[in-house]
């Protein structure tokens, strides 16, 4: 029996339908995945923890406040900042655990003794921050909780409308003494009757649809509250950026110190040590008047050693500052897409000339990043975009690969941003399961006194990912 293939058009309609089903049905179990359902669940809790927290830390403060005069007071005072610090905490692994929000704590004052103890609680800033944390709570606590009540109660409801307006309804008494039953009137206008109880139907489903979008909009103020008072304040964040930065600089200082003396000892020293000694051999056989085809394979293998070592020179000399540099970062990263295995597009404008660090800097970030496209991602293709207008030198590598890269887990991401934040600056990556992958590191930009180059490369041949 003969069959006809399916036309082109038919083979096309079915992924389109099969694309169609799988949005219907994602958007149908919205409400219902785990992500939404820990939401609803963290806002039903937050309220819970946040209601009678605010009552706690404000009785405890009025308390400490009236018997301030007294021995009593400062320790009533210093319990009820413990004890926001707590609650503070409780936020955090909540807000950790259901809506995957992450919230650093605080860095905390700790002295030895009684006295000590509460001498650091009540300076501490951050326990301060922890009791206005603990009293606003509940204003940014309730809003959830109505969202989740007006979306996945409320909604259910009104869809199920037509069979609980049986059961669900009040007993109207007209004024000729009739009675009926009214499952929903509003502003006069009964809705228990078709076509008018489809609106209620419609509105139901909307909600429920919505419930999510809903709860996490409602949210929004609870989280920033959370990460305004219960993180760490912008002083302290700054310290610990600076202290991680240095360690970095040190630890990268000290690997490069590391890999410089191991290239030298075992490539260009290993090289000239041979070298030495086929010279030494050379004027042996010269003294001797060995055959000249001897003396020749000799003055060779001694041309070959000092050529390499040559070579190991400038590739060491390379890893430290590439040449290239000497004559601005539009032409050095030229040179790095042009060496590149795949082809790179490289659009630079740059000016004024930003100083040599941050040039440096910006120059391994995109040597760094592409060889993580040509390694991890099965790159095909790659672009590079610098832009520096005197305050902010923005660098974006983009590549067409796999995606799915993070910054942490050791990747080499966390390295180059341990080196962007020794300058104070930025690195983000945006990279979807199935690419592209976008990372983009931000410089702050001192100027050099004289204008640089501000050149406009294209399409470079060779590249990295």
């Amino acid at each position: 029996m003969h069959r006809t293939a399916p036309d082109p058009p038919a083979r096309a309609r079915a992924p389109r339908a099969s694309r169609a089903l799988h949005r219907t049905r994602a958007t149908l179990s919205a409400p219902f995945t785990p992500r939404a359902l820990a939401a609803l669940l963290h806002a039903v809790l937050a309220p819970v923890v946040a209601l009678p927290g605010a009552v706690l830390m404000a009785a405890g403060l009025l308390a400490g406040t009236v018997l301030s005069w007294t021995a009593l007071g400062p320790w009533l005072l210093a319990l009820t900042l413990r004890g926001a610090l707590a609650l503070g905490d409780i936020q955090r692994a909540t807000a950790r655990a259901l809506l995957g929000e992450t919230v650093e704590p605080p860095g905390r004052r700790r002295a030895p003794g009684l006295l000590g103890w509460r001498r650091a609680v009540l300076g501490d800033p951050a326990s301060r921050r922890a009791l206005a944390a603990a009293l606003l709570a509940p204003l940014t606590a309730l809003p959830p909780l109505l969202a989740a009540v007006l979306g996945y109660v409320y909604g259910p409801l009104a869809l199920a409308h037509p069979v609980l307006r049986r059961w669900n309804n009040v007993t109207v008494r007209a004024p000729d003494g009739s009675v009926r039953h009214v499952g929903l009137m509003l502003d006069g206008v009964e809705f228990d009757s078709w076509p008018r109880w489809t609106a209620v139907v419609a509105a139901g489903a909307a909600l429920l649809l919505l419930a999510p979008w809903l709860v996490r909009r409602a949210g929004a103020p609870h989280r920033l509250l959370l990460r305004a008072l219960l993180g760490p304040s912008a002083a302290d964040a700054r310290i610990r950026a600076l202290e991680e930065s240095r360690a970095h600089a040190v630890e990268d200082a000290a690997a490069t110190l590391r890999r410089i003396e191991r290239d030298l000892h075992d490539g260009t020293q290993a090289r000239l040590v041979g070298l030495g000694m086929q010279l030494t051999l050379i004027r042996e056989l010269i003294t001797r008047d060995a055959a000249p085809d001897r003396l020749l394979a000799t003055v060779d293998r001694a041309r070959d050693n000092a050529t390499q070592a040559v070579a190991d020179l400038r590739h060491l000399v390379r890893g430290i500052h590439p040449p290239a540099l000497d004559a601005g970062l539009a032409t050095a990263l030229a040179t790095l897409a042009a060496d590149a295995p795949l082809p790179v597009a490289l659009d630079t404008r740059i000016d004024p000339r930003p100083t040599p660090a941050l040039e440096s800097i910006a120059y391994f970030c995109a040597a760094e990043l592409l060889a993580n496209a040509v390694k991890h991602s099965a790159a095909t293709r790659a672009a590079i975009e610098v832009r520096g207008d005197g305050r902010t030198l923005l660098l974006a590598v983009r590549d067409d690969g796999r995606g799915g890269a993070v910054i942490g887990a050791g990747s080499g991401l966390t390295g180059l941003l341990g080196c962007v934040r020794t300058v104070d600056g930025t690195l983000t990556c945006d990279s979807p399961p199935g690419g592209p992958t976008v990372v983009t590191v931000q410089l702050p930009y001192p100027a050099t006194p004289g204008p640089g180059p501000g050149t406009g490369i294209g399409p470079g041949t060779g590249d990295r990912g």
